[in-house]
């Protein structure tokens, strides 16, 4: 085999040619300058609400929003208030109270008394084998009237467009499923420094909406459970949230029963059109992130089970590779190094400031200096994936505990 041994050689010799000129540092360091540019180039071509009609479609049917709510009284009346403001008018919104411990069902109750259109459920006992969101979910489901159901999180808030834009764009291309991803609000410190990061790890694995939705992988599919679209006849097809009830990532796993049962599935960018606040504190952020974060990952994961056992492993390496060209600046104080690794973690370093500085820069009102803190929110994702992986099929969210 000539050309084999002609290519060998070839290698060799750039192989010593790097090594007398002390490239190996700039090499180490391109897979840190190449996946960025992948993660960007792999989410161009994401398909946007902002090219859907404004107008309602004619004869627009009855679309009913299920609100599922568990201790969100500080969340409720900014989330009906949008609803509410809708230009799509033929609505109902049900709010399930889902055994709040605050004041969320009075709030959600006076409200229903000023408009005809609000009305507040409260769910029975959760049964064992359900997830409280999705108990939630179905029974808000067996309550609603509408052809088209809209299952949207108490702690978001709608554009006034949001709800025509999504029913035209499920008419025109004949959707029985429809996502909308929206802009993700970071008020506090610790928001800004570490959803980034866990937002980067998902643009990683799954790309933009386009490249979710031509996937004919189911493991590729997924969803976001803050705002999902859905018609009666594709719900019931699914067999609803109780298909997904023993699901702590249901938004996911309601993605993949539609591409299984041959519905035809979107997930749309909305960045103008509906904004949420997930977590408002560094614990917060730590347990919700900690509930899914692992205990979802099989299902998103292809090569079946063999490959699941690469999970932990994988889930790992992601911030500990953000954190090892930093790390290593840092112990250059304290431990003998050699200059080659001292300038491999330099050239690591300062491509992923460039890069986060271009991730804040794009956030709207985020200032770039949080690209500095870059290691600390590693660190953070870090700490959460070893929570996970410690604590296995054990979930624990909004004061129930869950074996999954």
């Amino acid at each position: 085999m000539p050309h084999l041994a002609l290519l060998t050689d070839d290698l060799t010799s750039l192989t010593a040619l790097a090594a007398e000129l002390k490239l190996w540092p700039f090499a180490a360091a391109i897979p840190y300058m190449i996946v960025p540019v992948l993660m960007v180039l792999r989410l161009r071509g994401s398909r946007t609400l902002d090219g859907e009609h404004t107008d309602p479609p004619p004869g627009a049917p009855l679309l009913s929003v299920i609100i599922p709510a568990r201790n969100e009284a500080h969340n409720i009346v900014r989330c009906l208030a949008s609803v509410l403001g809708s230009t799509y008018r033929a609505i109902e919104v049900i709010v399930v109270d889902d055994r709040s411990e605050d004041e969320t069902a009075a709030i959600a109750r006076a409200i229903a008394a000023n408009d005809r259109r609000v009305r507040v459920i409260e769910t029975p006992p959760l049964p064992d084998g359900w997830f409280g969101k999705q108990w939630a979910c179905a029974n808000g489901a067996m309550a609603a009237n509408g052809s088209i159901l809209l299952f949207e999180d108490a702690d978001t808030a709608a554009g006034p467009e949001l709800l025509a834009r999504a029913a035209n764009a499920m008419q025109a291309r004949g959707l029985g499923f429809l996502s909308v991803f929206g802009r993700q609000e970071m008020k506090s410190f610790w928001e800004r420094v570490v959803q980034p990061h866990l937002f980067a790890m998902i643009a990683f694995r799954f790309g933009g909406t386009g490249e979710v939705n031509a996937s004919r992988r189911v493991e590729d599919k997924i969803a976001n459970g803050q705002c999902i679209f859905v018609t009666r006849a594709a719900y019931e097809r699914i067999g609803g949230h109780a298909s997904v009830r023993a699901k702590p990532a249901e938004d996911l796993a309601l993605a993949q029963r539609a591409f299984l049962e041959g519905v035809p599935s979107e997930m749309i960018i909305g960045m103008d059109h509906l904004a949420t606040r997930m977590y408002r504190s560094l614990p917060e952020i730590i347990d919700g992130w900690t509930k899914n974060i692992f205990t979802a990952a099989p299902d998103s994961m292809p090569g079946g089970a063999p490959a699941r056992l690469l999970i932990p492993v994988l889930l790992l390496a992601m911030p500990l590779l953000v954190l090892a060209p930093p790390l290593v600046l840092l112990a250059q104080f304290v431990l003998p190094i050699g200059t080659n690794l001292i300038a491999w973690a330099m050239l690591g370093t300062l491509v992923m400031l460039v890069f986060w500085f271009l991730i804040y820069g794009a956030l709207a009102g985020y200032t770039p200096l949080y690209a500095f803190t870059f290691p600390l929110g590693a660190g953070v994702v870090l700490y959460i994936v070893v929570r996970a992986i410690w604590r296995g099929r054990r979930v624990t969210w909004k004061g129930r505990d869950y074996v999954t």
